[in-house]
């Protein structure tokens, strides 16, 4: 059984794939859209995906009840948590636009922060993708809450970024939690990815993806919520670990 984490990334998507424990090293590849992994032979049974899936009609304060149950168990990493706007602001290619449409779907009014404007497309592909039958294997997942359930569900000490710069000491925990957690790390097979396209940090939350997505392939993962929400697409709004 093959599955796969997936991280959006300069270039597009960043994908590891790995057939468990007792299979052969994990690869890493480069796709520029996340439609090219439904073509290949070898599908992965899983897809964790970090991005959201199932968007409500109105957005609320500290987004959907998934995001809240997220940060309430990140500690000091609880910021990487985005709040998912209403659906009707992913209509928007301007941001100010996105922020208007927010604003009119959520109570109380309130707009979309840059960094959510800035993940739109990437959420509008993945929104073409997921239907309520595709959700039984392709899932949302979040690399900081993979790394607080390797950790013992307890709460990362160190950022893996300071200051938007990759911080060696918190990717440095972060390698030595997947290698206990029995994720390969150090036999990765991964092309050399130029800087610009790949950052350091987009192959560890890839990694930390996949470690999610095969405790999903065993029925072992953490969902938050427990018992999941829908939208009006029918999709569930959750977050696995």
């Amino acid at each position: 059984m093959i599955v796969a984490g997936a991280d959006g990334c300069p270039a597009g998507w960043v994908l590891v794939l790995w057939q468990g424990p007792e299979g052969p090293p994990p690869q890493a590849r480069l796709v520029k859209k996340l439609a090219e992994v439904l073509k290949w032979d070898e599908r992965p049974a899983f897809l964790a995906v970090d991005m959201p899936i199932g968007l409500p009609e109105k957005a609320e304060r500290g987004g959907r009840h998934c995001e809240r149950e997220a940060r309430a168990r990140l500690g000091q990493r609880q910021s990487s948590v985005f709040s998912t706007p209403a659906r009707a602001a992913l209509a928007a290619e301007e941001f100010q636009e996105a922020c208007r449409l927010n604003r009119a779907h959520s109570e109380p009014p309130r707009g979309v922060s840059k960094q959510c404007f800035n993940i739109f497309p990437k959420i509008r592909e993945l929104a073409a993708l997921v239907t309520p039958e595709t959700q039984s294997w392709l899932r949302e997942c979040h690399p900081e809450l993979a790394f607080w359930a390797m950790n013992g569900e307890i709460p990362l000490h160190l950022p893996k970024k300071v200051k938007s710069a990759p911080a060696e000491p918190g990717l440095a925990l972060r390698r030595g939690l997947l290698e206990k957690a029995g994720f390969p790390l150090t036999q990765l097979r991964a092309p050399a990815f130029k800087r610009k396209d790949v950052g350091k940090d987009d192959i560890l939350d890839a990694c930390a993806c996949t470690w999610s997505a095969w405790r999903m392939s065993q029925g072992a993962e953490i969902r938050l919520p427990a018992e999941p929400r829908f939208n009006a697409e029918g999709l569930r709004m959750e977050i696995s670990a």
